[in-house]
């Protein structure tokens, strides 16, 4: 089962439910296989928000049976490292540091971390030792935030 195809078939019940869909991540792991749906609302997410989402999620993959066999579902906040999967979230958070990782290598590398610059189309540009990156989004593996833990705790302190 593909990511689009489980995005497709989740994220219209997840904003039925009234919060918002981040994104999911599919460990097809033989031994483990993890299905983990973020979800996300402007108050933040509570454990009881976690616990409708799963039980209504489960109810639809049970009926659709869109992943074979044994698999575990997970229902988590985003959290301060929050991962990014559309050009709109980049774009939402330009100007904050993220680490990302692409399937093809660009310059060389495979790791990037360096502040968003913004979004032009599907291109994610991100500083990277100074110079800015494009990469495209078709190539991004895995992406999240790097918070800054020393203004967020100075921010509470």
């Amino acid at each position: 089962m593909s990511v689009a195809k489980l995005t497709a078939l989740l994220q219209p019940l997840v904003t039925e439910l009234g919060f918002e869909f981040v994104g999911l991540e599919y460990s097809s792991n033989p031994k483990n296989p993890v299905l983990v749906l973020y979800i996300d609302k402007p108050e933040g997410i509570a454990v009881e928000d976690c616990e409708t989402v799963s039980r209504e999620a489960a109810a639809l993959l049970d009926v659709e049976d869109p992943i074979p066999g044994h698999y575990v579902l997970e229902v988590s906040s985003p959290g301060l490292d929050r991962p990014l999967f559309t050009p709109e979230q980049f774009e939402r958070f330009a100007g904050e540091v993220a680490q990302v990782s692409v399937f093809a290598p660009v310059s060389g590398r495979r790791k990037f971390k360096g502040r968003i610059l913004g979004v032009d189309d599907s291109e994610i540009r991100i500083e990277q030792d100074g110079e800015a990156i494009v990469l495209e989004h078709g190539n991004i593996a895995k992406a999240r935030l790097v918070p800054d833990y020393d203004q967020i705790f100075a921010e509470l302190g």
